[in-house]
């Protein structure tokens, strides 16, 4: 294989590098961008037709805990996705939850709403892009830096 061919080879390689590190940090970066979007959603929808009770917290984990909760027209309520905001609960825990009327299924811990869900993501965002530039700027060092003759 002769040197052009190599250099040319190594060049689209190292472009095809730089595009992959680019589009998986605008990628997790969108899908960040996303979460805070639809949690600000989910809050609008709640504080637009806002009920509010006790629950029982059923089972509690850092990214999804389960409560049961009855409404004022006596149903009762599990919502399969658990409770908006679920951290620091104790399983047993009985809490005050802010719920859509609309739809019951859709609560958060009262007192919690988008805010709580920023300071995660803006460290997502900041960690990925504090990899992703070092990378890139080596990518593109390598690229302008031509490999020495071999033989």
């Amino acid at each position: 294989m002769s040197e052009t061919s190599q250099s040319a080879g190594r060049s689209i390689r190292l472009r095809r590098a730089r595009i992959g590190v680019l589009t998986a940090t605008t990628v997790v970066s969108v899908l960040v961008a996303l979460l805070v979007l639809a949690a600000w959603r989910n809050d609008y929808l709640i504080s637009s037709d806002k009920g509010s009770t006790t629950a029982e917290v059923l089972s509690a984990g850092r990214l999804r805990s389960a409560v049961m909760y009855v409404t004022p027209d006596g149903e009762t309520h599990n919502p399969k996705v658990g409770v908006l905001y679920p951290t620091n609960l104790t399983a047993g825990e009985r809490i005050r939850v802010e719920y859509s009327r609309s739809d019951p299924d859709l609560v958060r811990v009262e007192g919690r709403d988008v805010r709580v869900a920023i300071p995660p993501a803006l460290s997502v965002l900041v960690v990925v892009w504090l990899l992703a530039l070092p990378a890139l700027w080596l990518l593109i060092r390598a690229a302008r830096h031509r490999p020495a003759p071999v033989g």
